[in-house]
């Protein structure tokens, strides 16, 4: 990714036999350019490759390391956030059911299949979820029947599950152990607090009357700040948690729908944005001072072959990014 007049940055391409929907890093750090991929595929046989960049041939292996079938394409897809290697070797996915994975050496085995429905087998689909770097045994779920559930992956069970809109929630992020957000097609950021689940904050609502967000970020380095999108909308809109209901910013250089957001891992006030018009864009908050009218030019600017789908920030080695769009999943160091 590079600034106008710099030499080319360093990119390493896999190319997929399908569309790619759901990408992400893994955290260990015995296993440093491991990242998975996920299947777009309009049927109900879809797959989930796992791809580990060789470092002395400097390119991904024609084969994944590991691959396996997943039924729909899963919404989204993250491996345990266990830096130190201390647990299992875990990857969860989202989509007709929240499933967590085994990995092996012998390959992947599906460790459970959780279902948050009470009254049926069957499950209203999920549309993404979150893990707890604090405590690794909660998952957070976001669903289209309005709900939340925290799951207690020990257990296997739900842990809490929460109304928590009025309308289709399309995601959710952790802030702490205890408080997670969510976006919904209501056009609603709500904060809620695990120790006091009758109540929820409502930290943003869209001026324009039931404008569905779609993606929400939070940022790790200062919880403070969080990020949304609208659907459909080129614009990203930063807020500030101590002051509700306006955005702190609105990132407006975006030429089409922005599809995906993610903080640095490791800086307060940089965050990347993708979408539609095929570029990924590298913001710098830090000379945001006051609220502004959206008059902030990215600092870095990286342009992919096609719309960008996917883009993920990589927690432990935080100079590389993953672009998936199409077929191909790049890594480029930042």
């Amino acid at each position: 990714m590079t600034a106008i007049g710099e030499k080319q940055a360093e990119i390493y391409t896999y190319e997929a036999p399908w569309l790619i929907y759901a990408a992400n890093w893994s955290v260990r750090r015995d296993k440093r350019f491991r990242l998975a991929v996920g299947s777009f595929v309009e049927e109900y046989g879809n797959r989930v490759e796992i791809i580990t960049l060789d470092e002395e041939r400097g390119a991904f292996p024609s084969t994944p390391t590991h691959s396996f079938a997943h039924p729909y394409p899963c919404t989204k897809l993250a491996f345990i956030p266990d830096v130190e290697c201390g647990k299992e070797d875990l990857v969860a996915t989202s989509g007709d059911y929240l499933r967590v994975w085994n990995i092996t050496d012998d390959g992947v085995a599906m460790r459970c299949l959780l279902n948050n429905s009470k009254k049926s087998e069957f499950c209203a689909p999920l549309t993404s979820f979150d893990w707890n770097e604090q405590k690794l045994q909660r998952i957070g779920t976001s669903s289209l029947d309005t709900t939340c559930t925290i799951w207690d992956l020990e257990r296997e069970a739900v842990d809490s599950q929460l109304i928590a809109h009025d309308k289709e929630v399309y995601d959710i992020a952790w802030g702490g152990p205890e408080v997670f957000a969510s976006v919904s097609a209501d056009g609603s950021v709500r904060v809620f607090d695990l120790r006091d689940k009758d109540h929820s904050t409502i930290i943003y609502q869209t001026p324009e009357p039931d404008t569905p967000l779609l993606r929400l970020a939070w940022n790790k380095q200062n919880p403070r700040y969080m990020a949304t999108m609208k659907m459909d909308n080129s614009k990203v809109v930063v807020l500030d948690v101590r002051y509700p209901t306006v955005p702190v910013a609105e990132l407006s250089r975006h030429k089409a729908a922005v599809n995906v957001i993610t903080w640095a891992p490791h800086s307060s006030s940089h965050i990347c944005s993708a979408g539609d018009d095929a570029q990924a864009l590298i913001w710098d908050l830090s000379t945001m001072a006051t609220p502004n009218d959206g008059g902030l030019d990215p600092i870095l600017a990286y342009g992919a072959g096609a719309e960008i789908s996917q883009l993920r920030w990589s927690s432990t080695q935080p100079d590389w990014i993953a672009v998936a769009f199409s077929k191909s999943l790049q890594i480029l160091r930042v």
